[in-house]
């Protein structure tokens, strides 16, 4: 007799869409999500970016089913089989070559964040090429951080789950919000080849002390002087507290496309110019804190402001204590949740688990039939430090058991 049919989980709004249907392919739950953006008058129902995710999604599994109401505002998702870039699955040479729309305004990390919580479960090793008029490298206006905050500050956290093979983020073209912060024709390659049975068990209660500051300050289609301002207006910040500081300076050219100019059909504008900096600082133990900030589409901001806030905004994440920054909080706790039946720990700092994100992640983990969370005050750390203790939900790679 067959299992009977369990209905979908039910959700409103648009918030951390993204995240709830990473949850709904990891575990296998049927999702329906209404009232996204219901009363915008311009704009209702799903985003282009976020009707790209789904593509995305519907790219990488296999047997995925996705609806959506006639006005947008509603969407049910029915997740299938992670298969990554197998063959016969959507991978042209191994490779899933996906274009990002030219309305796009959130940055790449929007996509290479779920994607990596959602490849050490697949069946083949994951290859995705982002190309498109729409790919943004750089940090963004609406909070994502820059290509290279992923590479340095998001993937190395795999290792502490025993994930670390053959996992490489490559920027092949640099690219900055255009006018009115959308698109950037950027290209971005992600190679996730280490899949796993169950993440291990970690036990992160050691915050140590900051002993390294490395950074990436880029620009593209701006002169090469922006850079060097930049990372001089950091030092000035950093050097005082930090005496191991290096910051790279990378340089490229703006990419091109089309004008659509009827006039002048072979025409091409010039788009993603701009200038950022990405941070990150390593603790003697292992954790990882990031910072970003990138030239507003609009212009105007000298280089000098972008390092030194950009400094300070590293020192303030921290200054909130415990050892997961709140840029990597949700890829910490969704991965000890998948893990294996166990009971892992973290510290953590009170105003990063006290975030609107983070509780929203535990309700929603909650929901999808992970444990809650047991929090107690930290003997060690910081003062006003939490320990949070997760179970595991044994999710396991359900790819690896069929092959």
């Amino acid at each position: 007799m067959a299992a009977p049919v369990q209905p979908p989980l039910r959700f409103t709004s648009q918030k951390a869409l993204a995240h709830r249907l990473v949850l709904s392919t990891l575990t296998g739950r049927t999702v329906r999500i209404s009232q996204i953006r219901p009363s915008s008058t311009t704009s209702p129902g799903l985003a282009s970016h976020e009707i790209s995710f789904l593509r995305l999604l519907e790219a990488v599994t296999n047997g995925s089913q996705i609806e959506i109401s006639y006005t947008g505002t509603t969407l049910v998702y029915r997740p299938g089989l992670i298969t990554g870039s197998a063959p016969g699955s959507g991978a042209s040479g191994g490779v899933i070559k996906h274009e990002l729309p030219a309305g796009c305004t959130r940055g790449v990390s929007y996509f290479l964040i779920p994607l990596c919580l959602l490849a050490p479960f697949s069946k083949a090793p994951m290859n995705v090429l982002f190309t498109g008029p729409g790919v943004i490298t750089s940090a963004t206006v609406s909070g994502d951080m820059s290509a290279d905050s992923v590479r340095t500050a998001i993937l190395p956290l795999y290792a502490q789950f025993g994930i670390s093979d053959n996992i490489e983020l490559r920027i092949l073209r640099r690219s900055n919000p255009s006018a009115g912060g959308k698109g950037g024709a950027g290209e971005v390659q992600l190679v996730f080849g280490h899949q796993i049975r169950l993440p291990k068990t970690i036990h992160l209660l050691n915050p140590g002390r900051i002993k390294r500051v490395r950074g990436v300050a880029y620009c593209t289609g701006v002169s090469a002087s922006n850079n060097a301002r930049m990372i001089e207006a950091a030092r000035g910040v950093l050097n005082p507290v930090v005496s191991d500081t290096y910051i790279f300076s990378d340089v490229s050219s703006a990419p091109f496309l089309p004008s659509l100019d009827k006039s002048n059909p072979n025409a091409k504008k010039k788009t993603g110019v701009g200038f950022g900096l990405s941070l990150v600082a390593e603790s003697s133990t292992g954790p990882l804190y990031s910072a970003d900030l990138a030239s507003p589409p609009s212009g105007g901001t000298p280089p000098e402001d972008i390092g030194r806030h950009c400094a300070y905004q590293l020192l303030e994440t921290i200054s909130l204590g415990g050892t997961v920054s709140p840029a990597a909080a949700p890829t910490i706790l969704t991965l000890m949740a998948m893990g294996s039946e166990d009971v892992g720990t973290l510290l953590m700092g009170r105003d990063v688990l006290g975030s609107e994100d983070t509780i929203s992640l535990g309700r929603d983990l909650r929901i999808f039939g992970a444990s809650g969370w047991g929090i107690r005050d930290a003997t060690t750390g910081r003062e006003g430090d939490l320990v949070v203790s997760v179970v595991g939900r044994g999710v396991g790679n359900a790819g690896k058991k069929i092959a």
